[in-house]
């Protein structure tokens, strides 16, 4: 098997584990990155939280049409301004925020566990290493 492959096998296993662990509280894979987000504070606009979640505003519509839909957040338009919608997530599934966040938690933990500990290490460093590679590869292009 080559690099690559390898490299979509291991990234689908944590993955799906996540989803797995997920799914009984009612959440999936998406929505916990943007429920920590518009948990972490004080109420959030759609274009804060967009900030904050490195999105265009277009894209975050999207991704609270979901936990609005499962009744996870709610949106409400800004006293202060009218023009802006807050997003919060509802005082209700705030717990089961937490409760999914330690369940993926726990389930991520698992896939490097057929590793010792220094096997763990080292795959954390040579991963880092190739994410954060900043050289171009060479076009080989035809002049």
């Amino acid at each position: 098997m080559g690099a690559r492959h390898l490299l979509e096998h291991a990234q689908a296993k944590p993955a799906r584990a996540s989803a797995e662990a997920l799914a009984p509280h009612g959440v999936d894979g998406h929505e916990p990155a943007v429920l920590v987000v518009l948990a972490a504070g004080e109420p959030l606009s759609q274009v804060e939280a967009a900030g904050r979640l490195g999105v265009d505003r277009t894209t975050l519509v999207s991704l609270i049409d979901g936990p609005e839909d499962h009744g996870l957040v709610v949106r409400r338009r800004s006293p202060q301004d009218r023009r802006r919608n807050i997003v919060e997530p509802t005082p209700e599934r705030r717990d089961c925020l937490r409760r999914a966040e330690t369940a993926r938690r726990t389930a991520e933990r698992r896939f490097p566990a057929p590793l010792d500990e220094a096997g763990a290490a080292s795959l954390v460093r040579a991963l880092q290493t190739l994410v954060l590679d900043a050289r171009e590869p060479e076009s080989g292009a035809c002049p």
